[in-house]
């Protein structure tokens, strides 16, 4: 999809625009938008409400052609549900909306459409969230899945050039063009990291991830580091190291750099566990939906592909990658339960489940991350199901320290959150879910009694990370969907990249 903004003056420019077709917003109380009264100028939109044509609930719709005094060749009407006393619209009415405009706009043999609703009217949110939001549901309805089919889907037909109609006053130009470029590049980066969720494990294994970082530097001009198995080995990686035992494929760990911000500034860094499969080890899962593992390595596509984004913007900030990829397979040379291992910083973990595996791999990437004396790390990962069981498929789980400068961490992230729509959740953690992982024969076990797993997980990992500020986001029941819609989502690319925008 090609997208554009502009600013048109609704009583004049919108109705001699030229296009195949102009979405405007109607109401369940019969009351029309801006748009759609300034379109309406021989009566012809107004009496297809009145008649019942199109009820204004949130996704009905209703196509006119040849609207007199109109020079677009269709005007689609679009229900947004019921606005409040002084016009607001409520957030869910509007992406509902945007995507029953998209759909029909699919359908049609124009190459062309221009969307103008109001947005400058839904509660509690601005123009910027808004034009993001209809650029991220734009390429999510024209996102495929079919990359790895013998026969591919049919090519998706209808409007390929979409403008964003922008109310002309007080419209600023060039800030809106930086928003919609902004928004462009977080929906790319969603892109390549639904990618790389989607893809089979077989194709998307730690090498291809490796591979595709050194794409990326490549194409944005990164500094990329590959670590293989022998410089992991020196570094005395064991934590990570225990999980690849029982695989064939060779463990990468990989740091990309973007220093777009001032020499010397402490960088924000970003940590993502790849586990490119997880058969659970010898511990092993379950074989109903164990396909569905190829997403443990979500943690990994999101920090590509929120470097993806970053580079496209070119954000004048010094943010560094780091992916811990491997696989976690059973075999003779695996990890067994009860094995205890070294962490890069010394610490002895005894492993009780080796489908614990994450927190080991990020134990030792949150160590290294420590060398580049960071103003903050965030770690991204796929860790528990007990995380789902708290907050469901909505909310990524955040976790971080309960002290002023993790508070404020934790405000940032969370923010971060609410404007971009990929919203998280602060859980707990502290010294009472450390004491559940005491082990009689190392420092730590990497599983806790039961109880809270997702805040025991979270302050094992709390245990590597207290030489800086750091905040872990546990994205299992966020990071892809089952069922009809099963695929990879994207999540958290939006909130990680809206979090480094904010920092700038």
């Amino acid at each position: 999809m090609d997208f554009s903004i502009k600013a048109f003056d609704t009583k004049n420019t919108l109705t001699a625009a030229k296009s195949g077709c102009v979405a405007v917003a109607v109401f369940e109380n019969k009351k029309l938008s801006e748009a759609a009264k300034a379109l309406d100028l021989n009566g012809d939109i107004s009496a297809a409400v009145k008649s019942g044509d199109i009820s204004g609930k949130t996704g009905s719709t209703l196509l006119l052609r040849g609207v007199a005094g109109v020079t677009a060749a269709r005007v689609l009407l679009v229900g947004m549900g019921a606005d409040d006393a002084v016009g607001a619209i409520g957030e869910k009415s509007f992406t509902g909306a945007v995507g029953a405009a998209l759909k029909t706009f699919a359908t049609l043999g124009a190459q062309d459409g221009i969307i103008a609703f109001p947005l400058e009217n839904v509660k509690g949110r601005d123009l910027n969230w808004a034009i993001r939001a209809m650029v991220i549901a734009a390429n999510e309805a024209e996102f495929r899945t079919d990359a790895q089919k013998s026969k591919k889907d049919p090519a998706i037909a209808g409007v390929r050039k979409l403008t964003i109609a922008v109310p002309a006053a007080g419209a600023n130009g060039a800030h809106l063009k930086t928003v919609l470029a902004q928004s462009i590049a977080i929906a790319n980066g969603m892109n390549l990291t639904k990618e790389l969720g989607n893809l089979s494990p077989n194709v998307c294994t730690p090498t291809y991830l490796a591979n595709t970082a050194r794409k990326l530097a490549e194409d944005y001009n990164f500094d990329v580091e590959i670590l293989d198995r022998k410089q992991l080995e020196a570094l005395k990686m064991g934590s990570f190291l225990s999980v690849t035992r029982g695989s064939e494929e060779p463990p990468k760990f990989i740091v990309l750099k973007h220093m777009g911000g001032k020499k010397g500034d402490a960088p924000t860094v970003l940590v993502g566990k790849g586990i490119t499969f997880d058969s659970g080890g010898i511990s092993i899962k379950p074989g109903p939906g164990m396909d569905e593992m190829k997403y443990d390595m979500c943690g990994a596509g999101s920090v590509l592909g929120t470097f993806r984004a970053i580079g496209e913007m070119n954000i004048k900030l010094n943010v560094i990658g780091i992916v811990a990829a491997c696989e976690n397979m059973p075999s003779g040379r695996a990890t067994k339960p009860g094995d205890i291992v070294t962490a890069m910083n010394g610490t002895t973990i005894e492993i009780l489940n080796t489908d614990a595996e994450g927190r080991l791999v990020l134990a030792d990437a949150l160590t290294y991350a420590e060398r580049f004396k960071p103003a903050a790390v965030v770690d991204i990962a796929t860790l528990t199901g007990a995380c789902i069981v708290a907050l469901g498929h909505h909310n990524s789980g955040l976790f971080t320290r309960h002290d002023d400068q993790h508070n404020a961490l934790a405000e940032e992230l969370m923010d971060a959150g609410r404007q971009a729509g990929d919203t998280a959740w602060r859980l707990p953690i502290g010294e009472l879910y450390n004491e559940q992982l005491k082990s009689n024969f190392a420092d730590l076990a990497n599983i806790g009694s039961p109880g809270g797993a997702s805040c025991t997980a979270a302050a094992f990992l709390e245990n590597f990370t207290r030489n800086y500020a750091w905040a872990h986001l546990d994205i299992a029941g966020t990071a892809w969907k089952s069922g009809a819609a099963k695929g990879a989502t994207g999540r958290p690319v939006p909130l990680l990249t809206t979090f480094l925008l904010n920092r700038v």
